[in-house]
């Protein structure tokens, strides 16, 4: 393939990742637009181990076959519930492959003088460091969204002065690196930076780990971008450029809905409490298959609040069941999504498109809120943080401040819930102690599925 053929190609990728971004904008479109970005990853592909100065080798070849047949096997194995780990799993791959550009740049001959030597240097410098913190940091995301490691914010003494402290160091080093002191620099910064990626998200706390996937998509976005100047190929630049713009964006969206400030989502150590957590007080009523029916029966308005347990019990197809024998007798039932429900952006909204659920019935937080006092029945289905109180009533809760679904505010509340413990985020919901809440225990998929056939 000549130059000329692959850069036309490289123009046709980049048009179909920003008309599949686009897409990605509404429920309707995102089928499309996935098939947008697939068609133009692929042309991509071709057209970069086709082009000029690229040998066709066994090696490449087996290396694309390999990588091909992982990702076929994790796509098909891989659960909803399981896409928030494998996407910050999938951002540590992009981080890692910066890392080991820059240094294999770095070892290889340059041949560069004067300010274009400088230029390169520091593109080595920024991706490996980009790279290195967005690897660390996906990998401790990974670990917390996975259960593996404590979804509560570590929050270190001086922790602020630490960060600040091995970043200036970082800046040091840059200027040794810049003025030939030699590879120890390059080395000794990328071990500072994997400490910054780790600390930086170990001092955030779970029931912020939505907005930490959407930064490390968009740190991974920068990662490749820098890959891009390393390699000289302009759509490994521009596809960096879109993903970590994109994905800057989307937090700085979601950070505004959860009244977060986008610099604290950068430092870390937000999410964390700020002092004794406030006395809650009555106790949680349980209610059965019959109650619920008949709450539901006598309601003419109802919301339905999905959360992560809903994924986790895959109980998607019930609650569209249950959705659709509720409005074909005339009741009014509409879902209220909150920004930052499950552990991945549009997460529900994901699950209750492939549910069937009509686009039309599913609303944002900010579109329903006020309706909830108008309302019968609200049924939580797995959810906590985004239902919790605490956010308004308790100043050193550590989610005071962010916006929550009022769903209190009904005349009846009604949580579908395994058992009595806390959500991921360790929090306690005082939601589940109020007068006009009861507590419908057990797995949601088999709570519902004994429901359905109550519903007159």
């Amino acid at each position: 393939m000549s130059f000329g053929i692959q850069t036309a190609a490289y123009i046709a990728s980049a048009v179909l990742f920003i008309l599949a971004l686009g897409g990605l904008s509404g429920q309707e479109s995102a089928k499309r637009a996935v098939w947008y970005g697939i068609v133009g990853m692929g042309l991509a592909i071709l057209a970069t181990i086709t082009g000029p100065g690229v040998p066709l080798s066994p090696l490449l070849i087996g290396a694309l076959v390999v990588g091909a047949g992982i990702g076929l096997v994790l796509a098909q194995r891989v659960e909803m519930t399981g896409m928030p780990e494998l996407v910050a799993a999938l951002h540590s791959f992009v981080g890692m492959a910066a890392v080991l550009i820059g240094l294999n740049s770095d070892l290889g001959p340059h041949g560069l003088e004067g300010a274009e030597q400088i230029i390169h240097q520091a593109e080595i410098f920024l991706g490996v460091f980009i790279g290195a913190v967005t690897f660390t940091g996906s990998v401790i995301a990974y670990g917390k969204l996975a259960g593996r490691i404590s979804g509560k914010a570590l929050i270190l003494p001086g922790r602020h002065v630490f960060n600040a402290a091995m970043a200036l160091a970082c800046l040091v080093l840059m200027g040794l690196y810049m003025g030939h002191a030699g590879s120890w620099t390059l080395y000794a910064m990328l071990i500072i930076a994997f400490v910054i990626g780790a600390h930086l998200v170990m001092a955030i706390g779970g029931a912020d780990m939505p907005v930490v996937v959407s930064m490390l998509n968009s740190y991974s976005g920068w990662a490749a971008a820098a890959t891009g100047f390393l390699l000289g190929n302009d759509l490994l630049i521009v596809t960096g450029a879109l993903v970590g713009s994109s994905g800057a964006i989307l937090s700085y969206i979601m950070c505004k809905a959860m009244n977060r400030q986008f610099l604290s989502v950068i430092l870390g150590g937000f999410g964390a409490a700020s002092g004794p957590a406030m006395e809650i007080t009555g106790e949680q009523v349980a209610i059965d298959t019959d109650g619920v029916a008949a709450a539901l029966n006598d309601a003419d308005s109802v919301i339905i609040i999905p959360g992560y347990g809903m994924a986790v019990a895959q109980a998607q197809q019930a609650v569209s069941e249950l959705t659709r024998k509720l409005r074909a007798r005339g009741k009014k039932v509409r879902f209220a999504i909150h920004p930052v429900a499950g552990r991945l952006p549009g997460h529900m909204n994901v699950l209750l498109a492939e549910a069937k659920v009509p686009y039309d019935i599913v609303l944002e937080m900010d579109e329903i809120n006020d309706d909830f006092p108008a309302t019968d029945v609200a049924i939580v289905i797995g959810s906590n943080d985004i239902v919790n109180p605490a956010a308004q009533d308790d100043p050193n809760s550590p989610i005071a401040g962010m916006p929550v679904l009022e769903c209190w505010k009904a005349k009846m509340v009604i949580v579908s819930k395994r058992g009595q413990g806390t959500g991921y985020s360790g929090i306690e919901n005082p939601l589940f102690f109020k007068d006009n809440t009861r507590m419908f225990y057990g797995d949601a998929k088999k709570s519902l599925d004994a429901l359905l056939p109550l519903i007159a």
